[in-house]
């Protein structure tokens, strides 16, 4: 999951924007000796727990009642991470992370996630009707989180009627596309595609 497309609206940036430098972001670095080669998807998820086992860092991400707000973070080797703050109420929606692995840990209050045990092609279609039985459903409460491969189908919610959730999000490689469905019974279809450029 991305920052962008708060289920209420535009979120709000607390410190930089999806697209800019981690620079003036905190920093999370990754523990231990410099390894060459990219992170793993237990490393990333290693790096997620840390980083939301880290109390001085989740209180210094700004909350927004409205929408969902971020901080850039600098994961391992090169990858892409972010500490999202997810108001009542929000979510993703359908999505997936293309060709990038990723996991994600949930550091305060409780998501929900929703996946789909299936691989879906790549490209070349719009509409696939999903067969029974390829719902998954995680709870993650604050400390539990997981890593997923490629092509993964999500979606990710805070269904709290009054509580804030903060996670932290690790991808590698720094996310090429996010592909967005919307869902329909046993219907998806793929809505949009976006890019690197779309997020500035």
């Amino acid at each position: 999951m991305f920052p962008t497309g708060s289920s209420t609206g535009s979120p709000s940036v607390s410190s930089s924007s999806p697209s800019a430098s981690a620079s003036s972001a905190p920093a999370v670095s990754s523990a231990g000796p410099a390894a060459s080669g990219a992170p793993t998807q237990a490393e990333l998820l290693e790096f997620a727990r840390r980083a939301a086992a880290d109390a001085e860092l989740i209180a210094s991400l700004p909350l927004d009642p409205e929408g969902r707000t971020w901080v850039r973070l600098e994961g391992p080797r090169g990858s892409e991470a972010w500490l999202i703050g997810w108001p009542p109420g929000t979510g993703t929606g359908w999505h997936d992370h293309a060709d990038s692995v990723g996991a994600f840990v949930t550091a305060a209050g409780e998501l929900r996630e929703n996946s789909l045990a299936a691989r879906l092609p790549t490209d070349g279609w719009k509409t696939l009707e999903l067969t029974d039985g390829v719902d998954r459903e995680r709870l993650l409460p604050a400390g539990q989180g997981r890593a997923f491969g490629r092509q993964h189908v999500h979606e990710v919610l805070n269904e709290s009627p009054d509580r804030h959730a903060i996670s932290v999000h690790a991808y590698y490689p720094p996310l090429p596309r996010i592909r967005r469905y919307s869902r329909s019974g046993q219907i998806l279809r793929l809505e949009q595609v976006e890019r690197p450029e779309d997020w500035q």
